[in-house]
């Protein structure tokens, strides 16, 4: 899959370094590990490149090891880097993951990090020339009250941009901060996503026509439900998408992968239930790997899907590559 656009897009938040263990067992009897990165912006920016999109990731990490091998990683996979500042000061945040099919334990070490201190000034150092759309999510809300005040300024209106926003629901980011502004910054934005079920921790509400309700503002709210599928609300009409049956390996940045496939879908002008079938393709990509972002499924499997009659699509059945 491929789009040709006209504007790029420009993805801001945070990534860090990620410590994955490198042999079976507990994670506490590990003396092995793999180092990759992951953040929700720059794993979007990977993927919206992958399906040739322009991307930009402008976030901040530490003057240290680990802050060149996010900028390394990022740039390697075709992402402008070039709006990321490195912190003289502060260190690039490191969580550490065990993978796991059912849902994977991770332990946060980011209090303090470059990525933390990052304010509206963030936004001079991002060339607006050519943007089609700034994508964020909740997780920069939660960082510290500068980074709110980013996401603050990123969506204020009027503006010429288009704004994404993903939720992205962490709860232990947010047990000393306020997240009902989460409601206020999607309101604000253009176009949402949300899981059913971090909607309904958040808000109280998982229900598609309850959200649409609960969130008036955006042009198009887009609603994953799990394995189950997604909807997209727009325009008054409501579009839902079953979900591909994967045998998964690991769910983190699969929900990242998705949003970028749907963002470009939606940019190149696809009716909704394309959108969502991009979306579902890519986050199939994910779910099959250990990493945030992991290969892309061939064209091989992709384009006969993109096009399948619901009868066909319902029965696919992917599984990871050996």
């Amino acid at each position: 899959m491929r789009f040709d656009l006209p504007g790029g897009v420009v993805c801001l938040g945070e990534t860090m370094a990620v410590l994955v263990p490198a042999e079976p067992g507990p994670a506490r009897a590990a003396r092995t590990w793999t180092r990759a990165i992951g953040g929700a912006e720059s794993n979007v920016a990977i993927h919206l490149a992958r399906l040739g999109v322009r991307s930009r990731w402008v976030g901040a990490v530490g003057d240290d090891a680990f802050g060149g091998a996010v900028l390394d990683a990022v740039s390697g996979a075709g992402v402008d880097v070039t709006g990321v500042r490195v912190d003289p000061d502060r260190p690039t945040g490191l969580y550490v993951k065990e993978a796991d099919a059912a849902g994977s334990p991770v332990r946060y070490y980011r209090r303090g990090s470059a990525a933390s201190a990052m304010g509206p000034d963030a936004l001079d150092r991002m060339a607006w020339d050519d943007v089609a759309l700034v994508h964020v999510s909740g997780i920069t809300a939660a960082l510290s009250d500068s980074c709110l005040d980013l996401l603050r300024a990123v969506l204020r209106r009027p503006r010429a941009t288009p704004v994404s926003f993903d939720l992205n629901w962490r709860p232990a980011l947010w047990h000393d901060r306020d997240p009902s502004v989460l409601r206020e910054l999607a309101d604000a934005a253009d176009v949402v996503l949300a899981g059913s079920d971090e909607a309904h921790a958040v808000w109280g509400v998982g229900d598609p026509a309850e959200l649409r309700a609960l969130l008036p503002g955006p042009t198009t709210l887009v609603v994953k439900h799990g394995a189950q599928g997604a909807t997209v609300l727009e325009g008054g009409t409501s579009t839902f998408q079953p979900g591909l049956r994967v045998d998964v390996v690991e769910p983190v940045g699969a929900g990242d992968a998705f949003a970028a496939g749907y963002l470009a879908a939606h940019l190149a002008g696809e009716p909704p239930a394309r959108r969502l079938r991009v979306g579902h393709l890519l986050a199939a990509s994910a779910l099959l790997t250990r990493e945030d972002v992991g290969e892309s499924l061939p064209p091989a499997v992709t384009v006969p899907l993109l096009d399948a009659d619901s009868r066909t699509w319902a029965a696919a059945h992917l599984r990871r590559r050996r």
